[in-house]
């Protein structure tokens, strides 16, 4: 697109110098449309800040506060969930303002993309209506806002604490004027986290004329005001082009906290930062060299690695200090991080960390464990380290099972498996009606395929773990829960049903019928899509069928069949099909894999290069579903590499089809893993053969010992299945 303002001094400048600029190939607009629900602001790996704008409109595909369609901007604030379902955060709103009026008044600017601009570190708007340029950067926990002003007398900038998205509010909020250039506060919600609270100091480069506060609508007469919503309107005069800096620094355990993180920017100017920031993200991305001649994949792969790097973010302070899952203050010699997306992550993006982001892992999982300290069970999906017990199973645990099995330390193992078996043995989320009947009754609890399906496949995980520390009676208990998918089996219909707590099967039956809502017997699905969820015993779910011909007949058709689902309420999170394959939601992302695990690599073949060149794009409807934290963009980058952890604990990385032409990940150990692939001709997609450093080994998969030991991966694709 074309833009009329010139990308920063400092980015260009890596450019010149000849510097791999892996950054930009990174499109931060991509996911922005269609239901990917992406942010395009500034943030840095794995950042506490994720400063980006907001268009201010409602509505489920505004999660992320801004949508590619929308062509208003309410302000920029400082906290974004990427490419969830849910609308929440938007801490902290900021706008820029001349020539209005302090009041009540929810201001929108018009913008246009054509005047619009965003990289790693960096994003860019030029406001129509006022006449100021916005730019915006961060440090981990600090925003870092640069707006350059028209000449005016009535400038502003106005800091909206009760600012909201979706079903979010304020509950209270603070701002107190500590100086000419200095202001502190705090907005406490509810919403989705029913208990949030965000301490923030603003640091302002010029000392304002004038300070006009607003406390639920009615003026305040002092430089401090609380109430359940307060907006501030920092007022002054500018010349024209003048640049007014705003440096925002956050903490989510006090009005010191969020001082103390504003150190991280002091003496740094906005360039400076950006700087910073950008090469931040080239230091990450640069973690894996992919080769291509084709730069539409490029920037899809790259900006898919950047979306798997967004969650979860940094919560501990500059002070170390959070508050926890009892709602008191908490210190942490280790980051913190918080945002976990299980439900999702748990698949792709966490086993994905544990190649990219290895000495990252134990600070992560370090989290989960002193969330369960606090709260006495492990997290299902955390927000602010509030458990909002969304979507189904206990996903915390393959994701510390995947850590154990592959040895990564750092982390009290003993501790971690008196977690999982906490979350395993509660009487919440239909627990104990799992172990009581063997499944979750219908007639019970919702959901109740899904969960069965979920809770058996984490017990599976536990019982790895057990076996690992030597528990043989307890991996023997967890094994036979590991087989209760077996109870649910339906073997006229070749799909796993709702059962009532009588053991009767639940009439009638329709695997194209979709029931979006608490009652549903599937989640966000069909019995197609949630049929296939075995990925601990593919085998024996074969069996089930009447053979391994009879599962792999039941790929083809899942595939195949109409993409037509019945329902009054058809759930939305449905997206991305083919057939029966619903890419565009996780529960199906394992699924063309199993073609591998089952001797077809041929089939995973072509379904993998089907869903990576015609469900990912470049485009800002490039994603076919809610990101969801970074696991719709893990997929890809493990798919584009050639494999995939189908089974997200096991270790094992079964092949598909690679995109790249070359890769080479470079490995925390100090050495390297690369990818070579030999094509027979542009489109070529058949594994014919594979090398692992120089041996030819069968067309399934590789460990993750194998990969972390640095070496070479040689695919020979061909025309034609093998």
């Amino acid at each position: 697109m074309k833009k009329l303002f010139f990308l920063p001094a400092l980015f260009l400048t890596a450019c010149a110098l000849g510097q791999k600029n892996l950054v930009r190939y990174v499109d931060p607009f991509i996911g922005t449309g269609g239901h990917g629900h992406t942010f395009p602001g500034a943030t840095m790996p794995f950042g506490m800040v994720q400063l980006s704008p907001d268009n201010g409109t409602q509505g489920w595909d505004w999660c992320s506060g801004y949508h590619y369609s929308d062509s208003v901007l309410a302000g920029f604030s400082h906290t974004h969930l990427s490419g969830t379902g849910i609308g929440d955060l938007c801490d902290i709103s900021v706008m820029p303002l001349t020539n209005a009026v302090a009041d009540t008044v929810v201001y929108r600017d018009k913008y246009s993309h054509q005047n619009e601009q965003a990289f790693p570190g960096y994003y860019q708007v030029f406001l129509q209506q006022s006449g100021i340029n916005a730019e915006l950067t961060a440090s981990r926990r600090v925003g870092v806002h640069r707006y350059t002003f028209p000449a005016s007398e009535k400038s502003m900038i106005k800091i909206d604490l009760g600012f909201a998205i979706n079903w979010d509010k304020a509950t209270e909020c603070q701002l107190r004027q500590v100086s000419p250039t200095r202001f502190v506060g705090y907005r406490k919600s509810t919403g989705w986290a029913k208990k949030q609270v965000v301490y923030f100091a603003l640091d302002i480069s010029k000392p304002v004329n004038d300070l006009v506060l607003i406390a639920d609508k009615k003026k305040a007469g002092s430089s401090t005001a609380t109430a359940q919503d307060v907006k501030a309107f920092l007022q002054f005069s500018t010349r024209e082009k003048e640049q007014i800096i705003l440096k925002v620094g956050l903490s989510f355990a006090s009005v010191e906290g969020a001082v103390a993180s504003l150190k991280e920017t002091d003496g740094k100017t906005f360039d400076v930062v950006q700087k910073e920031a950008t090469a931040s993200w080239e230091k990450e991305l640069s973690k894996v060299v992919v080769t291509s001649k084709d730069e539409s994949f490029l920037r899809t792969f790259y900006t898919a690695f950047y979306h798997t790097c967004m969650a979860p973010f940094t919560f501990s302070d500059a002070t170390g200090s959070y508050t926890g899952a009892d709602g008191k203050v908490h210190q942490s010699a280790t980051p913190v991080y918080s945002v976990h997306s299980l439900w999702d992550t748990f698949r792709g993006a966490n086993p994905l960390n544990t190649v990219f982001q290895t000495e990252r892992v134990p600070h992560i999982i370090q989290s989960y464990l002193s969330f369960y300290k606090q709260h006495g069970l492990l997290p299902v999906w955390d927000l602010y380290f509030n458990e909002t017990n969304t979507m189904t199973g206990y996903h915390a645990v393959p994701v510390i099972a995947d850590a154990i099995l592959k040895g990564i330390k750092g982390f009290d193992y003993n501790l971690a498996y008196e977690a999982m078996k906490a979350s395993a043995m509660q009487n919440i989320r239909a627990t104990d009606y799992y172990r009581q009947f063997g499944f979750v009754p219908q007639d019970k609890h919702g959901w109740s395929v899904t969960m069965t399906l979920e809770y058996a496949y984490d017990d599976w995980c536990i019982a790895q773990v057990a076996k690992k520390l030597g528990k043989q009676d307890e991996y023997e208990m967890f094994t036979t829960r590991s087989l209760s998918y077996r109870k649910l089996f339906d073997p006229r219909t070749g799909f796993f049903r709702a059962k009532n707590k009588n053991g009767k099967w639940v009439e009638p039956f329709d695997p194209y019928y979709s029931e979006h809502g608490f009652e549903g017997m599937y989640i966000e699905g069909t019995a197609w899509q949630h049929t296939f969820f075995v990925p601990h015993a593919v085998e024996d779910y074969a069996r089930l069928l009447g053979g391994k011909d009879k599962l792999l007949e039941k790929l083809d058709t899942l595939f195949t069949t109409t993409s037509q689902m019945r329902g009054e309420n058809v759930s939305s999170d449905i997206s991305g099909l083919i057939g029966q394959y619903a890419h565009g939601n996780e529960p199906s992302h394992h699924i063309a894999y199993m073609y591998t695990a089952l001797g077809q690599p041929h089939k995973a073949a072509e379904r993998c290069w089907q869903v990576m060149t015609t469900l990912y794009s470049d485009k800002p409807d490039g994603l076919a579903g809610n990101e969801d934290c970074g696991q719709m963009s893990a997929w890809y980058v493990w798919s584009a590499l050639g494999m995939y952890p189908m089974n997200a604990s096991s270790g094992r990385y079964l092949f598909g089809t690679p995109m790249v032409d070359k890769a080479t990940i470079k490995l925390p150990n100090g050495k390297s893993f690369s990818i070579e692939v030999k094509r027979a001709s542009a489109g070529s997609k058949y594994i014919q053969s594979v090398q692992l450093n120089g041996k030819t080994i069968p067309v399934k998969d590789i460990t993750h010992q194998q990969l972390m030991q640095g070496g070479k991966l040689q695919f020979v694709l061909t025309d034609k299945p093998q």
